[in-house]
């Protein structure tokens, strides 16, 4: 039966109070956020267009939380279809469910909303979140994702002087239903329009390339300091060189895992990836500098309009930025430059992570594989008249029952757990199929792209060992060329065109998990699968039981309850914003008189 609004308005209300009072007496503190996911109209290249904004903000705004907090994201969904909110490289420790993918979560409805609640368990470092269904992060709803050390675990850097999240991205003028109907109809995208910095188009740094009346994003810092500028691309398809102008970055982690500090004067950063630098403000202040984000591994003489441009404007500084932009890598006949500096960034062994304990007291080079995996991806072909990305030959589709879900009520039928250890041999084939992890295993995964262009591959649930990566096929001795010491751990590798990348990857976090291209449009057509990890044993607590809130769709959608919430978030909202604010004041009172 349906709640009227009021209450709806009273039940929301007491979910926020008994998650908080809760979190008055836990060890680990509740943070709450509330999301309106909409459309505004933005004109971030000149061209008023329809993006998707979180609470009216686009880019979104950034969730800033410390390791093992409880993180509460009330999201509401007002875009005219369903919406999952997807937190890119967060763990989701026993929990697949609060994932935000199609294939452990019924998506949102319209005016309909849904409350996340996860633990960033066990967690630092620089992630992002974005809207994860229907080609939506074309047109938006990103935002940064920062989990912060506790005050008791050191960090290998002194305390920065400030902390400054950057959103790179390639864009297109044409918003995401749009670029969706080309896909649908067997097109491929094109080159995009530009680039944006924080939601911003390129500084006017050349009248023929920009034209006038672009706002851009400027970044204002004070000299002699240093900053934590954490980097993230959240475009579509496009690898993109990040730079700031006679600046050195200075490399201190990606993805959760701190670095080997290093300096680079420019770092690729690849679609869904996430990089922190330090940067130090000792340059004079003569003028403003340049911040780029300009297109990789493409002809770069005929994408010139694909680079964003922003200010690094110090206090102090005498002028505007003027002349050209500081060169990218001139490696147009060297490929192997690119794939030489990934290779460069290795895990920070004697630091500590969110524990006490270094981040390389785990050996993983010692322990041995149970499972290998090929998965080989190919320019796009025609299966049954459409047009599809594979893995391994696979096309993988979507089931209306998530798996996760399937699981935990025995339905049949939804998807198989057979995707082939090697590349199929036969014609591809569209299927809802999926690897069979196994709880406790050590699978090394070898991603090899006979594309023509950079691929992205991130892993839902985990953070994997990038061991090694090379030009040509992949083969049984690839492995004596891998690091077995302090390859980065992280959640998001480039694979580059004709060339391979293996990870290793330790499945000890039970769930169903998603193992894709981050590339957008790849992705939709079918360039992805999940991993299926189950604890069979009787009684085991290795994960959460599914949300008292879980969303049915699908075979299980006479189990979903109708739900009328657009009169009652607003006035939930405003009595739980006097409530949060009352018991807040009341946890510092218990936390006193503890």
């Amino acid at each position: 039966m349906a709640l009227n609004g009021l209450a709806t308005a009273v039940l929301l209300l007491l979910v926020h109070i008994g998650l908080l009072l809760s979190s008055c007496y836990a060890d680990d503190p509740f943070v709450f956020f509330n999301f309106k996911v909409s459309y505004i109209t933005a004109s971030p290249l000149g061209v008023p267009q329809q993006v998707i904004a979180v609470n009216d903000k686009f880019p979104g705004p950034t969730i800033n939380v410390t390791t093992n907090d409880h993180v509460v994201v009330n999201v509401r969904n007002k875009l005219d279809e369903s919406l999952l909110m997807h937190w890119s490289g967060i763990q989701q420790r026993r929990s697949s469910w609060q994932d935000g993918v199609l294939g452990t979560n019924c998506p949102i409805p319209p005016k309909w909303n849904w409350t996340y609640q996860f633990q960033v368990k066990d967690q630092i470092g620089s992630f992002f979140y974005f809207p994860s269904t229907n080609f939506q992060r074309a047109s938006g709803g990103f935002g940064g994702f920062i989990i912060n050390n506790r005050p008791i675990i050191p960090i290998p850097f002194a305390t920065p002087d400030g902390d400054i999240v950057i959103l790179i991205g390639d864009w297109y003028t044409k918003n995401h239903t749009a670029l969706r109907k080309s896909l649908n109809g067997g097109k491929d995208l094109g080159m995009p329009d530009g680039v944006l910095i924080n939601g911003k188009g390129p500084y006017q740094y050349n009248t023929t390339l920009v034209p006038d009346g672009i706002d851009y994003e400027t970044i204002t810092v004070h000299p002699g300091k240093t900053y934590r500028i954490r980097v993230h691309n959240v475009g579509i398809s496009t690898s993109l060189n990040f730079r700031i102008q006679n600046h050195n970055l200075l490399l201190a982690e990606t993805e959760g895992s701190y670095t080997v500090q290093q300096n680079y004067t420019s770092l690729d950063i690849h679609v869904g990836q996430s990089y922190s630098f330090l940067l130090t403000t000792d340059q004079n202040a003569s003028s403003d500098y340049y911040i780029v984000a300009s297109a990789r591994m493409v002809n770069e003489s005929l994408w010139k309009r694909v680079t964003g441009v922003a200010i690094l404007h110090y206090t102090n500084s005498k002028g505007k930025a003027a002349g050209p932009l500081p060169d990218a890598p001139n490696d147009e006949f060297d490929k192997t430059y690119s794939m030489n500096q990934a290779r460069s960034i290795r895990w920070n062994v004697s630091a500590s992570g969110a524990r006490p304990n270094p981040q390389g007291s785990f050996h993983y080079g010692s322990i041995n594989v149970t499972d290998v995996y090929v998965l080989r991806n190919a320019p796009p072909v025609t299966i049954d008249g459409k047009r599809r990305t594979t893995l391994s030959g696979v096309s993988f589709v979507n089931p209306s029952t998530p798996i996760r879900l399937a699981d935990q009520y025995k339905v049949k039928g939804v998807y198989k757990l057979d995707f082939p250890k090697k590349p199929l041999t036969g014609p591809p084939k569209m299927e809802t199929s999926v690897i069979n992890g196994t709880y406790r295993g050590f699978m090394e995964v070898i991603l090899q792209n006979n594309d023509t262009k950079v691929q992205s591959y991130h892993m839902s649930g985990y953070a994997f060992f990038v061991v090694g990566m090379d030009y040509g096929e992949w083969t049984e001795n690839s492995r004596g060329t891998y690091n077995k010491w302090d390859g980065i751990a992280r959640s998001t590798i480039q694979v580059y065109p004709g060339a391979w990348t293996s990870i290793l990857i330790s499945l000890d976090n039970v769930g169903v998990w998603n193992l894709r291209t981050e590339n957008l449009d790849s992705w939709y057509l079918g360039q992805e699968t999940y991993v299926r990890i189950i604890n069979s044993e009787v009684n085991n607590k290795t994960e959460l039981p599914i949300p008292d809130n879980a969303l049915y769709c699908g075979s299980l959608s006479h189990m979903q309850k109708p739900e009328d919430i657009s009169s009652a978030i607003t006035i939930a909202t405003s009595r739980s914003t006097v409530a949060v604010t009352l018991l807040t004041i009341l946890c510092a009172l218990i936390s006193v008189s503890r």
